[in-house]
């Protein structure tokens, strides 16, 4: 394992164990005044939840359901709360190998950590104000991690063409080339 990746695999800490949250079809309960931000910082009630340990709890009982809404989910009760953007943020990240052979790990605010490729796929947007890159990766589910401005430069340093005919600028990770969308090199 390269040193980076155990590293940042330390650093992840202790998270919640995987529930099968996918699984569980309970009846919806209402919605609570829970928020995610789009810097990844969650509230209830209007206050940022200060407890690591609780965020990694409920993050871990967070699913985004088809329809786009996100809701926190048990197995006898299903509750709405408000997500800004993505629900996690991606604060890091670490490249091994290089080419079309690298591959792109991320370890997120709540201690996730992905190896992005075709099960958990990078997505680049557009920023609507700045056009600016707004990278995402895939965390589990529909879930996904909005990468930290910090990890977004990295992304860009690490930009190829695809191809000899330069079909696209992107990133290669887990054997899968993953574009920016035209003009998405702007880092606005």
């Amino acid at each position: 394992m390269p040193s980076g990746l155990a590293t940042m695999i330390a650093r992840a800490g202790t998270t919640a164990p995987e529930r099968p949250v996918e699984d569980w079809n309970p009846d919806y309960c209402g919605a609570i005044d829970m928020q995610i931000a789009a810097d990844g910082t969650w509230f209830y009630l209007g206050s940022p939840i200060g407890r690591p340990a609780l965020v990694r709890l409920f993050a871990s009982v967070l699913r985004q359901e088809a329809d786009g809404s996100h809701v926190l989910v048990t197995p006898v009760e299903k509750i709405g709360i408000t997500v800004d953007d993505a629900p996690f943020v991606a604060v890091e990240m670490v490249c091994s190998g290089t080419g079309e052979n690298q591959i792109l790990t991320f370890r997120t605010n709540v201690g996730d950590v992905v190896d992005a490729g075709p099960e958990h796929p990078l997505r680049f947007a557009l920023e609507a104000e700045t056009d600016g890159l707004k990278p995402y990766v895939g965390i589990r589910g529909r879930l996904e991690a909005l990468t930290s401005r910090a990890v977004m430069f990295d992304l860009v340093e690490l930009a190829t063409s695809q191809g000899t005919d330069n079909q696209g600028i992107g990133v290669w990770s887990g054997d899968t080339f993953f574009p920016f969308p035209d003009g998405g090199t702007n880092e606005g």
